[in-house]
């Protein structure tokens, strides 16, 4: 589903990915861990196509089409979710009305008819459910007055409504207590954990893979992956941290 391959991404001008490749199949869950600055972050940015994130050398492809020749909007209607560590606030605009928008733009995009109101609010409905909130809350403005905790499960339920094909996760269990840990990560299995689905986990702790299992845990240093292995790789980093790192 999204192959990577010799990635290297500026930032400003400053070098942060330097050779990063990675395979990622449709059915599949990847953990990647690391230190501050690795470039963990700058990844996701890099293949959602966030502004002043550059591509210097490298490529990446994703169902069959080459990424990085897409524009953020266009990635986002073939398939790629990016939820952010911190979910910002956007005042003034109805949530409910920022996703009716947003999914209507990627149907569109992809030739497909529009949601009425009545069917938006039907899809809303279930998935606010599914996360357990009052569908109240996502007529408020974009997580305006929300915890970081119901933040997170808004991010869910965004996702549950627009229905990637990839979910890139950038530390979504930061800022995060155990019960809304728990609620956070049987959303992402409930959403994501299907054979056509795939999942790119970015955390700093082993906590959120209590709930979420990957199959394959990579460890990101200085640019680029350094080490892979199974769930029993994320034990090893909680117990040993990140010193030997390419061993």
């Amino acid at each position: 589903m999204l192959s990577i391959s010799n990635l290297h991404a500026t930032v400003a001008d400053k070098p942060i990915l330097k050779g990063l490749s990675l395979t990622i199949n449709a059915g599949e869950i990847h953990a990647i861990m690391g230190p501050n600055g690795a470039g963990k972050s700058t990844l996701g940015y890099t293949l959602a196509g966030r502004p002043g994130y550059q591509v210097t050398a490298g490529g990446a492809q994703f169902d069959g089409q080459d990424l990085l020749a897409l524009d953020a909007h266009e990635r986002a209607a073939a398939g790629l979710f990016l939820g952010f560590q911190y979910p910002v606030e956007i005042p003034g605009v109805s949530n409910v009305q920022f996703l009716r928008e947003s999914l209507n733009a990627q149907r569109k995009l992809r030739g497909e008819p529009p949601l009425s109101g009545a069917d938006f609010l039907k899809v809303a409905r279930a998935q606010a459910d599914a996360m357990g909130m009052d569908l109240d809350m996502l007529k408020r403005p974009v997580n305006v007055g929300f915890s970081g905790g119901e933040k997170k499960r808004n991010e869910m339920v965004q996702m549950g409504i627009l229905n990637p094909k990839l979910a890139l996760l950038d530390e979504t269990d930061s800022g995060l207590d155990i019960d809304a840990l728990r609620i956070v990560g049987e959303g992402i299995n409930r959403i994501m954990r299907k054979p056509d689905k795939a999942v790119l986990l970015i955390t700093h702790y082993q906590r959120l893979l209590d709930y979420v299992q990957p199959d394959f845990v990579h460890v990101l240093a200085d640019g680029k992956i350094v080490r892979s292995g199974g769930p029993e790789l994320a034990l090893e980093l909680e117990r040993d941290g990140y010193k030997d790192l390419a061993a």
